[in-house]
């Protein structure tokens, strides 16, 4: 999986769980800041993402995360290590 397909799945998932348009959601959008995510939000964008793509995130990890664009770099990370 490319890292724009990869880009566009994380919009798709954060726009789901936080009720925010996809076309609103930028590389450099904060979770927290830009898009609203609350604590609990955060912890339900970890466990959508990991539905989506199939894998598993360290917890701590994942909620150090703070920008779509991070996120994408993150789960693309783990993506690869976890494709076997």
């Amino acid at each position: 999986m490319d890292k724009q397909e990869l880009e566009q799945r994380v919009k798709k998932v954060t726009s789901a769980v936080l009720g925010v348009a996809t076309d609103e959601i930028k590389a450099d959008s904060s979770f927290a800041g830009d898009l609203g995510a609350e604590s609990i939000q955060s912890i339900h964008l970890a466990a959508a993402f990991e539905d989506e793509f199939g894998i598993q995130m360290d917890e701590e990890e994942a909620l150090a995360v703070t920008t779509v664009g991070k996120a994408v770099d993150f789960i693309h990370k783990i993506v690869l290590e976890q494709k076997d």
